[in-house]
């Protein structure tokens, strides 16, 4: 059950959800009902609304599952949730919400890097721990001792990219398009440039521009005279869509390729066949041959109207999991005692790989590599590069 409230931040409007997840009646307090209340703060409004969104639908499955197997000692999950409308301002006021007024146990979120650095201080400040499903920016965790992530980092996304186009594409150069409004785009960027020349590679070109633009005629214009083989677009899938369609329109063939900013349904929609023999890399793919893979998904579906789930929903499902993972091995839900059990983390059973969270609390793991192949085109499995 869903009951969506209206929160007034200073002057700025946020969307409140409060989930309880539970066979309790709604009119019982928490403390009746013994319920834990957990944060979610994301992108359910706005460019960038199906990252938030799916990564919800992941942790209300995670939350499901794990008050049916009878939650921590009898007590249940209860969700509280907050839209950031893909604003750092809004990030920060939500979780200052969840931290100081809903006295949460813990925070998921964010999924964008830029918007995770403006909730992490306050998290880290007040003692609650936070795990980000998918924020890859190294300085996310370099926060503080009490934020954490289940995804992989950039500079292990920007080797796998990196590797990807000069092992499999047998790419000598490579052209990049940044967003350099992003934290997230940047740091990618870099590190795919970083490990491409390492590995042989050349860069010919490095173009830049502000999310949310509708013209990129210069920039590819630029790209195209530098022939390269590959063209890296570390950003999000609302400007690849349309970047892949003026691209191709400009006479470009080249491959594009990316990292997991791109996972979103909605990228086929806005680039249709003009991002088919595209890559990406990603936390996970939804036709791996993979027994745990393949039971997340049917439970997702048979959740979520038969919608398959992307990599988004995966990480929520994750990062809910190992949060109750490290309930249980804590006994507890204070703080210090959840932090601790969420930093000796090793091995966990996630549906995006195995994790281990190591000493600066990012999570050790593999990536996947897809291919956005079809009609429409949608994500398939190529390959999976482990860290070197």
């Amino acid at each position: 059950m869903m009951t969506f409230v209206k929160a007034l931040a200073g002057s700025i409007a946020m969307l409140a959800v409060a989930s309880t997840l539970s066979a309790q009646p709604a009119s019982e307090s928490r403390a009746e009902k013994k319920t834990i209340l957990i944060g979610h703060y994301g992108s359910l409004t706005g460019s960038e609304a199906t990252f938030g969104k799916s990564t919800s639908n992941g942790l209300r499955l995670a939350i499901k599952e794990f008050n049916a197997s009878g939650g921590l000692k009898g007590q249940h999950i209860e969700l509280k949730e907050y839209d950031t409308r893909g604003d750092a301002g809004e990030a920060k006021l939500a979780v200052e919400r969840l931290v100081k007024s809903d006295n949460v146990v813990a925070v998921i979120g964010e999924v964008a890097s830029k918007l995770s650095l403006a909730g992490a201080p306050v998290c880290q400040e007040a003692g609650v721990p936070m795990i980000s499903p998918s924020s890859t920016n190294p300085r996310v965790t370099e926060v503080g001792d009490y934020i954490f992530r289940v995804c992989f980092i950039d500079p292990f996304q920007g080797f796998a990219g990196a590797k990807f186009a000069r092992e499999n594409l047998k790419a000598k150069s490579a052209a990049l398009l940044v967003d350099q409004a992003q934290a997230y785009a940047v740091g990618l960027a870099e590190e795919f440039e970083k490990n491409f020349t390492k590995l042989g590679g050349r860069i010919g070109t490095r173009q830049t521009y502000t999310g949310g633009a509708s013209d990129f005629t210069a920039q590819l214009t630029s790209i195209r005279s530098a022939k390269v083989d590959v063209i890296y677009i570390p950003g999000y899938y609302t400007d690849v869509g349309n970047i892949a369609l003026q691209a191709r329109k400009l006479g470009i063939t080249q491959p594009l390729l990316g990292g997991d900013g791109w996972d979103s349904a909605e990228l086929a929609k806005i680039a249709k066949d003009a991002i088919e023999g595209c890559y990406y890399t990603n936390h996970y793919a939804p036709d791996q041959p993979d027994a745990r893979v393949q039971e997340f998904i049917k439970s997702y579906k048979a959740e979520f109207g038969g919608a398959t789930p992307d990599g988004l929903a995966a990480l929520g499902y994750d990062a809910g999991r190992l949060l109750f993972d490290a309930m249980k091995r804590a006994g507890s839900t204070e703080g210090k005692a959840l932090r601790a059990a969420i930093a000796e983390t090793k091995d966990f059973p996630g549906v995006t790989g195995d994790i281990t969270i190591n000493a600066k609390r990012d999570a050790t793991k593999s990536a996947v590599v897809v291919e956005m192949a079809g009609d429409p085109p949608a994500p398939k499995y190529v390959t999976t590069i482990k860290p070197d």
